[in-house]
C-alpha cells in the first residue's frame, strides 16, 4: 500500500462527512442566501474572536483578500522569506493587487519581534514604500510546521497596533498549533486584524478556507472575492463539510502529530542528521547526500510519496488518511534512502 505524505491537502471526505454534505440546506451564496455557509462563517468567526467570516475556495484566496484589506497598490506587506504568501501563491499579491513585499529571514519560520519591528516603516515618506501590513504564518509550513510562540505574537500585535499597521495571520494550520499548545483559538485570533484558516488540510474537508475580521472588513472582502471571479452559488454542501470537520476532526489532529513523530523517529534511526523532531504534522528532512528529487523518486518506487522542497529539503506531511504505523514504515524507507551513499 502506498503511503502518501506529500501534503495534508490529499485527505478525502469521510463517509460521515459526505452524508453531512448531502443533507446540507443550500442557497445562493453570491446573493448571501446560503444558510449552511452562514453557519460556517459565524462558527469560525466566533471561534477566532472576530465579528464576521467569509467562506472562500482556498487559503490562497483568503490570504489575498486578507492582505488586500490592509495593503493598497504600491504599498508593502512584511513577511517571512519562506511565507506561503511569498513563495506559494504564484505572485498573486503583486500580480493582482499591486502589493509589494519585504521579507525577514529565519531558519524555522518563527518570527522574531525585534527583527519585525526594525523593518516597520509605516510612513516612509515620498521616496520609499510604506508598510501597511505584517503577515505571520502559524504553523509555518516551509519552516517545518513550527509554532509561533504566543509571547512573540503578542509583542508583534502590540507594536503593529501602536503604529497603525495591519496584522494578518495565515492560520491555514492554526488548528494544529491550538491542539499542541492548548492556546485558545480566540486568543490567537484576537491578536490579528484578519485571519485565514483552512478546512481542507488536517481537518479533512474537500474544499475551503474562511477569512475572519471585522464586519466591515469582511464586507469589503466579499466584494473583492466577486471581483476576482470567486463568488460561488450553492456552496452549502462544501460548508457542511467544514462544519463536520470542526465538530469531529480538530482534536484528532494529535494523532497526526504522533504519526509525524513516528515518521521522524524512524528516519532518525537510520540517518540522525537528516531530521529534527516535528512540532506538529510536518517533517522537514535535510537531503545532503542525494538530491531531493532522487530521494522522492526512490521513495516512490518503494511505495512512499514525499515532496522535494528546494535544493536540499524533503518534506513529509501526516494527515487523517495515514496511520502511525503507516508513517513509521514510511520513515524507515526514507531513512534508508537518505543514509545510503
Amino acid at each position: 500500500m502506498t503511503v502518501d505524505l506529500r501534503s495534508d491537502t490529499l485527505t478525502r471526505p469521510t463517509p460521515a462527512m459526505r452524508e453531512a454534505m448531502l443533507a446540507a440546506p443550500v442557497g445562493d451564496d453570491v446573493y448571501d442566501e446560503d444558510p449552511t455557509v452562514h453557519a460556517l462563517e459565524a462558527r469560525v468567526a466566533g471561534l477566532l474572536g472576530h465579528e464576521a467570516g467569509l467562506f472562500t475556495v482556498s487559503g490562497s484566496l483568503a490570504n489575498q483578500l486578507g492582505v488586500a484589506e490592509h495593503v493598497g497598490p504600491g504599498q508593502e506587506v512584511l513577511c517571512d522569506c519562506r511565507a506561503h504568501i511569498a513563495r506559494a501563491e504564484m505572485g498573486a499579491h503583486a500580480a493582482l493587487q499591486g502589493v509589494t513585499m519585504r521579507t525577514w529571514v529565519t531558519n524555522d519560520g518563527v518570527a522574531d519581534a525585534s527583527q519585525v519591528t526594525n523593518m516597520l516603516e509605516p510612513d516612509a515618506g515620498p521616496y520609499l514604500v510604506s508598510t501597511r501590513c505584517v503577515e505571520i504564518e502559524n504553523t509555518h509550513n516551509f519552516g517545518g510546521g513550527t509554532i509561533q510562540p504566543l509571547p512573540g505574537l503578542q509583542r508583534i500585535s502590540r507594536i503593529c497596533r501602536d503604529l497603525g499597521v495591519g496584522l494578518h495571520l495565515d492560520g491555514a494550520r492554526l488548528w494544529n498549533a491550538h491542539v499542541v499548545t492548548g492556546v485558545p483559538l480566540d486568543t490567537y485570533g484576537r491578536l490579528f486584524d484578519t485571519v485565514s484558516v483552512c478546512l481542507s488540510k488536517g481537518l479533512g474537508a474537500p474544499v475551503g478556507s474562511v477569512l475572519v475580521g471585522s464586519a466591515d472588513a469582511v464586507a469589503r472582502a466579499r466584494v473583492l472575492r466577486k471581483r476576482l471571479g470567486a463568488g460561488w452559488r450553492q456552496a452549502g454542501m462544501l460548508a457542511a463539510a467544514g462544519l463536520y470537520a470542526l465538530d469531529h476532526h480538530v482534536d484528532r489532529l494529535a494523532e497526526d502529530h504522533a504519526a509525524a513523530e513516528a515518521f521522524a523517529d524512524a528516519v532518525g534511526a537510520a540517518c540522525p542528521d537528516a531530521v529534527k523532531q516535528p512540532e506538529t504534522n510536518i517533517v522537514v528532512l535535510s537531503a545532503e547526500r542525494k538530491k531531493p528529487a532522487q530521494v522522492v523518486a526512490e521513495a516512490a518506487e518503494r511505495g512512499v510519496l514525499v515532496s522535494a522542497l528546494g535544493p536540499k529539503m524533503v518534506r513529509a506531511v501526516t494527515h487523517l488518511d495515514v496511520s502511525v504505523d503507516d508513517c513509521a514504515r514510511a520513515g524507515r524507507v526514507v531513512g534508508e534512502i537518505l543514509a545510503a551513499r
